[in-house]
């Protein structure tokens, strides 16, 4: 098959019971180790998520865990990072100094349920949640992502597009502005062919991502795959892709 083209070095976006992953930070690293990524990280969802973003007092106690796991795993490079949700068109996530202290990556993307913080955010998370309504949303959504790169020192921007739609090319030529990647996941359908056709030939940098919620899921990549293949974007811009 024509995936097989594609060898995967690291993967970002993964997540644990310490949010609503369904496995440990250990059967991650394990798993990762099995199918020879040279590099793992911890991303879980960030603390204001009503429904299961991470305790804000847990920072430290899995900091601490992914010291133990770097001892245990020598043969592996394990990060922690945090999965952030941007909570508003200002492009504010729920990331503070306290939490930097802790994480070696920050990603950020939109996510329903996370907290809201001015009445405006309330309808944007209602017009996206209704799919007629959806259209009605996009200057709000693409600001939302774009201040979120120009505010926030951002590794990767997650799943653009999904549950909001979205400008796409003026979050792209954001992304190159802030040097911020943009993720192809593969549990959502974001970022798409058709916006990946749209963007291909822009100076970027993409990345893959599982967004792995339970330690089998790592490595299975099929529809980010196919969303690379049919589009034409090419491995090379690819952060954690290499062809065989």
């Amino acid at each position: 098959m024509e995936k097989n083209r594609f060898v995967q070095t690291a993967e970002y976006h993964t997540h644990t019971f310490y949010s609503d992953g369904k496995g440990t930070m250990e059967q991650n690293v394990q798993m990762a180790r099995k199918i020879g990524l040279k590099t793992i990280g911890i991303s879980d969802h960030g603390y204001r998520h009503m429904g299961f973003g991470v305790k804000y007092k847990d920072y430290p106690k899995m900091k601490e865990e992914i010291l133990r796991l770097r001892e245990k795993y020598p043969d592996i490079e394990i990060l922690l990072g945090v999965e952030a949700n941007i909570l508003d068109d200002s492009g504010e996530i729920d990331v503070d100094d306290f939490i930097l202290q802790y994480v070696d990556y920050v990603m950020a993307g939109y996510h329903f349920g996370s907290a809201i913080t001015k009445m405006r955010g309330l309808r944007n998370h209602i017009c996206n949640y209704i799919k007629p309504l959806k259209h009605l949303e996009i200057e709000y959504n693409t600001r939302a992502l774009v201040n979120a790169m120009r505010r926030n020192n951002l590794f990767i921007l997650t799943h653009p597009g999904d549950k909001g739609r979205i400008d796409t090319l003026e979050v792209a030529k954001v992304a190159k502005e802030t040097d911020t990647i943009l993720e192809i996941n593969t549990h959502h359908p974001n970022l798409s062919v058709e916006q990946l056709k749209l963007i291909k030939d822009m100076d970027l940098k993409f990345s893959v991502g599982a967004d792995a919620h339970h330690p089998t899921h790592i490595g299975i990549l099929d529809q980010a795959y196919q969303n690379i293949l049919k589009s034409g974007v090419s491995v090379d811009k690819i952060i954690n892709l290499e062809e065989r």
